[in-house]
């Protein structure tokens, strides 16, 4: 009995401290200028406009774009049950915004943070360096996604957006940080 509550001491501890490594690492991560900013999809509103979480990743990638500190834009997002590709209305949105159509690569295919890592790859795999854009708690496992598929200077970028559902996206991205460790 007495090595079973070590056990779950230890699995309790491991937990709490990889959750505040993730909170550090997607709170303090400062962005390096890149050649791409990768932004990740998430939901849009039934009447097409970008969500409040969606919205706040835009425009941190906007914000990216125009102090010159990525070149280019990679949106990337599936068709939701909204029935809107996520990448598309990021794209129009910056659009615009005052980003040039030339600067931004759509994919409609990223429906998760491994394909979108995968997809940019295959239409990218000479960039050097790229900033993944996405919620504080997401940045640990966009940046090890696109280092398990070959990018080596990678950082991360994330909106000053807080809300109620992270504590559950925090709880969630433990497991999922271990399974693309592992598996991918």
């Amino acid at each position: 009995m007495k090595k079973i509550k070590v056990i779950l001491t230890l699995l309790v501890l491991w937990f709490i401290i990889h959750e505040v490594s993730i909170i550090i690492d997607g709170l303090t991560n400062e962005p390096i200028q890149s050649e791409y900013g990768i932004i990740f999809g998430n939901t849009v509103n039934i009447d097409g406009t970008l969500s409040k979480r969606l919205k706040a990743r835009t425009d941190k990638g906007l914000e990216l774009y125009s102090n010159s500190d990525v070149k280019k834009l990679f949106v990337s997002g599936g068709l939701g049950k909204e029935g809107f590709y996520e990448a598309q209305i990021m794209a129009n949105y910056l659009i615009d915004n005052g980003v040039l159509k030339s600067d931004i690569i759509i994919d409609d295919n990223g429906n998760n943070t491994i394909l979108t890592a995968l997809n940019f790859k295959k239409l990218n795999s000479n960039v050097k360096s790229v900033v993944v854009i996405t919620q504080y708690y997401h940045i640990s496992r966009a940046k090890l996604a696109l280092k398990k598929v070959g990018f080596k200077q990678v950082s991360g970028a994330s909106p000053k957006y807080f809300e109620i559902r992270d504590i559950y996206s925090l709880f969630r991205e433990f497991f999922g940080y271990y399974k693309y460790l592992i598996v991918f």
